[in-house]
This record gives structure tokens, C-alpha cells and sequence, in this order.
């Protein structure tokens, strides 16, 4: 038997980075990128309904009331004629290049194919929700390719800990990508693990994000956060995340991180701006259920 509730942690997605290799002739651009998962995110709940419903909790819950969000739309993709309560705590920025819608829709397809016994969709389906949606269910760190749907997994990586910042303003991917101008990069996959943060952050600083520019194009604030992040004693590199407008700290040590941020939020109260490490896992995780 299943239990009344099953309860899922959505972790934020990081782009440790990102690049632009080429674009199809339907538009859509192809990328190559490493991705990680925070130790930090949203929560879902699952549980058995007659009717699909879902309710929002948490900072940034409000930010999607109303809207026709994904962790609906992953569900209708799963089963369209089936019922289920679902409770989404918001914890991260909505629209923030951490790919927080996805990893909602990942673990509400994770929980809803357990509560309904169905499998499930193939990747090409889950495409549909968005390009973040594969690697999102992948069980780790993963190179990510083509538009989304090509996944490999990564060396191990070494522990380390993240700076995460956000402006609190949200930046449409899309227009993000149609500012993309070039020129395209090429992939930049590595095959050894990293000795330590240190090794991480000298392969990271040999590639980057080629989404930067347009973004902070769109919204130049972008570059102020890289640069508290960066001017952060204990940070090993700075980089923005996914389409932004979300940016990232390396460190090497947990109170490094936790001091940098704690330093960052006094001096810009109104970013969101947190310390976390790496998860060892994927977006989702399965919490003790309630």
C-alpha cells in the first residue's frame, strides 16, 4: 500500500556551464552543458484525490497562482483523466534559470507514476514541458546536449558548496535565447573527475556561459551579483546560471559560503541569496512522507 502522502524535495538546477553549439532550422539552439543539482529547492507533495487539484505554499507560491504551471501540465502529460492533491511548497524564484519548474513537473511525474502504477513518457513527450525536463529526472550530475533530450553522465564530482543569488526578477528564457547572437562554442565535456573544488573551478574557468551576455543585455543588475559573488573571499568562480537571472559561488568549504552569503544579503537585502553544496543526487529526492 502506498502511503496517504508522498513527499518529493525539487532541487534547483545548475548550470555549472553552458554553451551554444549551433542552432536547428525550426530555431531551437543546441547546447552543451554540465549540469548539477543544490542541496536546496521546492517541495511536492503527492496524494490521492477524485479530481486533479493543486495548492501553493511558500515564498514565491504566489508568483504562480493562477497560471497553468508545469506541475499540472506534467501531470495532464501523465495521465489526463486521472485525479490527484497536489501541495507545491515554492521555495525558489519563479523564472530564475534554476530550473525550478522543471524539477516541480520532474518530481510530480516521479510521485503521480507511482500513485497511478503508470510509466513514464518518453523523452520526446517530456520535451513538452520544456527542455530542462530530462536531465531533471536523470539520477545525477549529467553533460546535457541537442536541445535537451541528449544525456550523459557526468565524471563524479568532487564536494563542494554554492553561493546561490537571484535579483528577484524574473527573466524569460526565451527572449534570453533570441538575443543569442553568437558565435557558437564548442562542446567542452571532460572525461577524468576532479581532484577537488579547486580542479572543478579551473575546468569551469576554461568554459563558460554564452547566455551571459544576452541576459544582462535584458537585465544588467546580472552583473552586479557575479560581481559580489566573485569579490567573495573563498570564491573559486563566479558564473551566472542556466538563462539567468540566477548566479552562482563555488567554494571549497561549507562556512565560506554561508559567510559570503550572510555578507551579500547585508549589503543587498533585496536579492534572494542563499549557501547550500552540492546534492548527491538528482532534482528529485523522496522525503519522509506525511
Amino acid at each position: 500500500m502506498l502511503p496517504a502522502a508522498l513527499r518529493f524535495a525539487a532541487r534547483a538546477k545548475i548550470n555549472l556551464y553552458l554553451h551554444v553549439t549551433g542552432r536547428r532550422d525550426d530555431g531551437y539552439h543546441l547546447l552543451d552543458s554540465l549540469v548539477c543539482f543544490a542541496d536546496l529547492g521546492d517541495e511536492l507533495a503527492v496524494e490521492a484525490a477524485p479530481e486533479l487539484r493543486l495548492s501553493l505554499e511558500g515564498p514565491f507560491g504566489t508568483a504562480l497562482a493562477g497560471s497553468d504551471n508545469l506541475v499540472l501540465a506534467a501531470a495532464r502529460l501523465l495521465d489526463p483523466a486521472r485525479g490527484a492533491a497536489l501541495r507545491l511548497v515554492k521555495q525558489l524564484p519563479v523564472a530564475s534559470g534554476m530550473g525550478g519548474g522543471s524539477s516541480d513537473a520532474a518530481a510530480a511525474l516521479t510521485g503521480l507514476s507511482r500513485l497511478w502504477q503508470c510509466p513514464m513518457p518518453e523523452t520526446e513527450r517530456l520535451l513538452a514541458l520544456g527542455a530542462d525536463l530530462p536531465v531533471c529526472l536523470a539520477p545525477g550530475p549529467s553533460f546535457v546536449g541537442g536541445i535537451g533530450e541528449q544525456l550523459e553522465p557526468a565524471p563524479p564530482l568532487p564536494r563542494f558548496y554554492l553561493l546561490l543569488a537571484n535579483p528577484r526578477r524574473p527573466l524569460p528564457t526565451a527572449e534570453v535565447f533570441r538575443r543569442f547572437t553568437g558565435p557558437f562554442s564548442r562542446p567542452a565535456r571532460w572525461r577524468d573527475s576532479p581532484a577537488d573544488a579547486a580542479q572543478l573551478a579551473g575546468l569551469l574557468g576554461e568554459r563558460g556561459n554564452d547566455l551571459t551576455e544576452p541576459a544582462k543585455s535584458m537585465l544588467p543588475e546580472i552583473g552586479d551579483l557575479l560581481d559580489a559573488i566573485a569579490d567573495s573571499p573563498g570564491c573559486l568562480i563566479a558564473r551566472m546560471s542556466g538563462s539567468g537571472a540566477s548566479c552562482f559561488g563555488l567554494f571549497a568549504a561549507a562556512d565560506e559560503a554561508a559567510k559570503a552569503a550572510a555578507a551579500i544579503q547585508v549589503t543587498q537585502p533585496h536579492w534572494w541569496v542563499r549557501a547550500t553544496a552540492i546534492a548527491t543526487g538528482g532534482a528529485v529526492a523522496e522525503l519522509a512522507s506525511g
